[in-house]
Parts: structure tokens; C-alpha cells; sequence
């Protein structure tokens, strides 16, 4: 199953024992992303701005100051347990005047943040690819036709004397699958190549 991230910023509010949960979530492509954002999303009149995101295999959380291992490591729980990467999410907590202990703690925070992430829109995440395709002049219409079924977009296009040249964003998912349509089509006469400057 193709990995998912958020649609857009989701929130999600908990009491317990008086004290306030939000948790605050959004879609982000780096750790610097999400660093600038959390710094932007904090409230510094709160007890505490926990945290935690997870984008591919970087990972990381804080506690800013609960006991340790009962608030960034149950958020970076519930994302891992949604499936969800490129997220990062902040569990922003006011006292309310009652001691939770660290389970209670470990279910607040991470309770706060799994249900916002549950009720979130999610979308699928695309690992795209750019490849160069050529081809002679008589292949090019079947060439055009094929690109929507494989979700291939045109970013440049041009003719020499052998023929057309294509410069194509793809999911990487779909290139060996065009690559051979492109074969079958044009009897191994159409070639695509894989760019080496793939885009993240």
C-alpha cells in the first residue's frame, strides 16, 4: 500500500483532568520543514509544546519538559501507527491544576494526537521520477496517448533528426511499465531513460 501523509493541517482537542490538549498537525517534505513550523506553531504561554514528526526514516520528538519518554515518543506513536509519513504534529498542553502520572500522560498525549490524525484528510504519497524519452516522428501521437494512462506529465518537448524528444515526470511506480509499453509499441526502437537528477 502506498505510504500517506495529510491532506492539509488538521486539530484535535482533549481535556483531561483539567488540563487541555491540542494537537495540531500538518503535512511537511523535511525536517527543516517541520522544525520552521513547529517554532511558528508553539504557544509559549502553554505548559508545554510537545512534539514529534516522521519523514521517511528521519524521525524525531521532544518532551519539552514532561516526564521523560510520556509525550514525544507516545505522538511519534500515533503517527507510526496511522501509517502516516511527511507529518509532523505538536500536542500543545495548559495545566489544569491535576497531576496526570506518566501513563496518564502517555495516553493524553498520545490519545490527543492519534484522533488527529484519524479524523484528518489524508492523500497518497507519489515518489515522482523524470525520465527522457526518444522516438521517431511516426511514433509521436502514440507516444502522447500513452502519457496520461501512465501518469506522466511533458515537461519539455523537442524534435531533432531522429525524431521526438521528451523530457517526462513520472511516478517511479509506472516507469519500468511505460518503458516496456514504449518497447512493445515501436518494436525496441522508442527508448526512455531515467533521468539522474531524480526530484525528491
Amino acid at each position: 500500500m502506498a505510504a500517506e501523509t495529510l491532506a492539509g493541517p488538521a486539530e484535535f482537542v482533549l481535556e483531561a483532568k483539567k488540563s487541555r490538549f491540542l494537537a495540531r498537525a500538518v503535512p511537511v517534505d523535511s525536517p527543516e520543514a517541520a522544525l520552521t513550523w513547529l517554532q511558528q506553531s508553539g504557544d509559549p504561554q502553554a505548559t508545554h509544546n510537545c512534539w514529534a514528526y516522521r519523514i521517511g526514516a528521519a524521525y524525531r520528538f521532544n518532551d519539552d519538559g514532561e516526564p521523560g519518554g510520556s509525550a514525544g515518543r507516545p505522538i511519534l506513536a500515533a503517527i507510526d501507527g496511522q501509517g502516516l509519513d511527511q507529518v509532523v504534529v505538536l500536542v500543545i498542553r495548559w495545566y489544569g491544576g491535576t497531576n496526570l502520572g506518566v501513563g496518564g500522560l502517555v495516553r493524553a498525549y498520545g490519545g490527543a494526537a492519534a484522533e488527529c490524525l484519524r479524523t484528518a484528510a489524508r492523500r497518497a504519497l507519489v515518489d515522482w521520477c523524470e525520465a527522457e524519452l526518444a522516438c521517431e516522428f511516426a511514433l509521436s501521437g502514440s507516444v502522447h496517448g500513452l502519457l496520461e494512462a501512465f501518469s506522466a506529465s511533458k515537461l519539455t518537448e523537442s524534435f531533432d533528426e531522429h525524431g521526438l524528444r521528451l523530457s517526462l515526470r513520472l511516478p517511479a511506480s509506472s516507469y519500468e511499465a511505460l518503458a516496456a509499453r514504449l518497447r512493445d509499441l515501436s518494436r525496441g526502437a522508442a527508448r526512455l531513460t531515467r533521468s539522474e537528477t531524480d526530484p525528491a
